[in-house]
């Protein structure tokens, strides 16, 4: 990255600044903005998200901020209600009220003196969500938002649930958030209050996994701040990305097809990574772009932002199977909308253990082909990396040899040409089960000739929820029905000599829940097909040009700070062949950090484990426990969390811990024990 030091505007830094919100709690801010808006008002954009302002994203933030800043634009970083030295608490996600306290900031902004009143957000993940909600909201002063790595599908699109089936996500990040919420505000900001802020955040505090297992199918919870219930809502203008390797790699594509409103659409290789910072790389000038953005539609600038393509995105090539890429090399292409004219569905029949062209016997002609059948282990799936991949620890699909093992696999013949795909590759499959509730996992591979299989794309479906996701109905053991899997969106090149692969399983534990029982899945042939979104080859030296339409990232030198002790990652796979108990172990530690600005020592450790013995399917259970650690001269905390979540035939059960700790002495505990049911999954 380019470090940029001399930007158009000067400006200063307000690192704490309260907002009164009309129940009294006051939110804190950090404030960038040109020296100049005390005389010359500016517009305002926001941040808005739970992940502490003053040490957690601070490094982040000195990136990009200050940046946007430099360029005419006071920046206000807010770290919501019950987080960092905001007061209050903070319980869930999307509440209500944490958008009504959006509109009431946006608000504020605009009404202070150094804003002319016109305002916009920006953020990744959450931050992306909390701008994308509060655009369907509608408040007066917001004029465009930038979104990164989001959903606008709570239910079916988000860590919770994939295709009705539950992810090990929803376990991580509620951990996760269930120690990030109840971390103390910095005494040297807030003072003597510190204690008693942190003790409410404690004293109500819960286990965010609760809530989301409670809700396991689409009902009015997730329907909140869903914007896919209505596009309509939002009206102002979008420049949205995501990539390749995140899990939010479908909302950009749903939103350029829904909204009609001025939208921008880019996806790159990036796993779930603003794409200035972007891993795998290439990395690229995004700060650019959006300072070009917010020119046009907060200050009226005519620089042809909206020229061009509506979606830029990343070409992948093929590459070896790896859990890490450094970059991936590929090449940008263009769409002049979307759907795109260049993209067009090809469906392929499938057959005996083949991927068949399409000028092969019309899907649906054999309805009484052969059935295929496939029961699969419980360590299908052990390969599959995370959901959503941050690129640290090494988290991307490994080489799918094994997970084919115990799969019903498809090939075609191998490729004479080059063949592209993009968008979303789905499965209709006529199948039948052995159980009243059952899974399917898609995967479909790039093989190379030696026979290494890179992962491309996946797709879960929880069986029960064939007919609509979120509305899950038991099956009738024996019975066949027909049943769409849709896969995760794409661009992925396929070259001469290799081949395309379909494999389904039963099974894909960590990354999903299994289902109560195994399954035995026929899969008739004939009456399967698998339908790629085909990108026609088209002159990449004219059409697709220019070839480099991004400059080098750029962002303002990051603030110092000072590594106290090193990080640790670590992804392992363990089998005891004695016992026949299989693992995952996940460490995600940063290390001790000192903030040299502040003089405050900041740890994170994050351990996750996921386990299973044999082919018992009641037997899978995953943990998620998070250590935080704050310390400065005469003042240290620590906060424990541990959630533990495991499973019989017809229920969960959920064991949680929180402790609060002042030097070596526990001041605060709590433990819940909690039994849910399990409802079709």
């Amino acid at each position: 990255m380019r470090l940029v030091s001399n930007l158009p505007c000067a400006t200063k830094e307000e690192d704490h600044v309260t907002i009164a919100m009309s129940d009294g709690v006051r939110l804190s801010a950090r404030i960038w903005r040109p020296t100049s808006s005390d005389e010359e008002p500016v517009p305002a954009v926001l941040e808005y998200i739970p992940y502490r302002k003053r040490d957690l994203t601070a490094v982040r933030d000195s990136i990009h901020h200050p940046y946007i800043a430099g360029h005419g634009y006071a920046c206000v970083r807010v770290d919501l209600r019950g987080t960092g030295e905001s007061e209050g608490v903070l319980t869930d996600e999307y509440l209500e009220g944490e958008q009504s306290d959006a509109e009431e900031v946006l608000a504020w902004l605009a009404e202070q003196p150094w804003c002319d009143g016109t305002t916009g957000m920006m953020g990744i993940s959450w931050g992306a969500f909390a701008a994308l909600q509060v655009a369907a909201r509608r408040p007066p002063s917001l004029r465009a938002i930038v979104i990164a790595s989001f959903t606008d599908d709570r239910y079916a699109d988000d860590m919770h649930y994939m295709g009705g089936t539950l992810l090990s996500d929803n376990l991580a990040e509620a951990g996760t958030m269930f120690a990030y919420a109840t971390c103390p505000p910095d005494p040297a900001v807030v003072g003597e209050r510190w204690r008693d802020m942190w003790h409410e955040r404690l004293e109500n505090a819960r286990p965010w996994v609760l809530e989301w297992l409670r809700h396991q199918r689409r009902d009015d919870y997730w329907r909140h701040a869903s914007v896919c219930e209505d596009y309509r809502a939002v009206r102002c203008p979008v420049l949205a990305s995501s990539g390749w390797a995140d899990g939010y790699s479908n909302a950009v594509t749903r939103l350029l097809g829904h909204l009609d409103v001025p939208r921008k659409g880019l996806i790159g290789p990036w796993s779930h990574k603003y794409p200035h910072l972007g891993e795998p790389g290439p990395a690229i000038g995004y700060l650019q772009e959006v300072v070009r953005w917010w020119d046009h539609w907060l200050k009226g600038v005519d620089n042809g932002v909206m020229d061009g393509p509506m979606l830029r995105t990343w070409m992948q090539d093929s590459v070896p199977p790896s859990t890490s890429y450094e970059e991936r090399p590929g090449r940008w292409v263009s769409e002049p909308q979307w759907p795109s004219p260049n993209v067009e569905p090809v469906a392929h029949p499938l057959t005996r253990h083949r991927i068949g062209d399409p000028g092969d016997t019309p899907p649906g002609q054999e309805p009484h082909g052969a059935a295929l059948t496939v029961q699969s282990p419980l360590s299908v799936g052990q390969f599959a990396g995370k959901w959503a991949s941050y690129n640290a620890p090494p988290d991307l699909p490994y080489d799918q040899r094994e997970e084919d093992g115990g799969s019903l696999v498809f090939d075609t013949e191998v490729l004479t040409e080059r063949v592209e795909i993009l968008g979303s590759p789905s499965v209709e499959l006529e199948l039948s089960v052995s159980e009243p509730v059952a899974m399917v996992a898609a995967r479909l591979s790039d093989v190379a000739p030696d026979g290494r299989a890179t992962r491309v794309t996946y797709g879960l479906l929880n069986l029960t929820h064939r007919d609509a996701i979120g509305t899950p109905e038991p099956l009738e053991p024996g019975r066949r029905y027909r049943a769409r899997v849709q896969l995760n969106g794409v661009a992925q090149a396929f070259p001469p000599g290799h081949r395309i692969r379909l494999s389904l399983s039963t099974s894909y534990w960590p990354l999903a829940w299994p289902p109560p029982k195994p399954v035995l899945l026929s899969v008739y042939e004939g009456a399967s097909t698998l339908t790629l979104p085909v990108r026609r080859d088209r002159d990449r030296s004219s059409e697709d040009e220019p070839q480099r339409p991004f400059g080098e990232p750029e962002g303002t030198p990051p603030i110092a700070t000072t590594r106290l002790t090193p990080p640790e990652q670590r992804w392992d796979v363990k089998r005891d062949l004695v016992g026949y108990r299989s693992e995952l172990e996940i460490v995600k530690d940063a290390g001790t950090q000192r903030f040299d600005d502040i003089g405050l020592d900041v740890g994170r450790r994050a351990y996750e484990r996921y386990t299973a013995v044999a082919d018992d399917f009641t037997s899978v259970g995953g943990e998620s426990t998070w250590t935080m650690r704050f310390h400065r001269d005469g003042w240290e905390t620590r906060v424990v969390t541990s959630t533990v979540l495991r499973c019989g035939e017809t229920e969960f059960t959920v064991d949680a811990t929180l402790d609060g700790y002042e030097g070596d002495r526990r001041v605060f505990s709590r433990s819940w024990n909690e039994t849910l049911p399990r409802d079709c999954l």
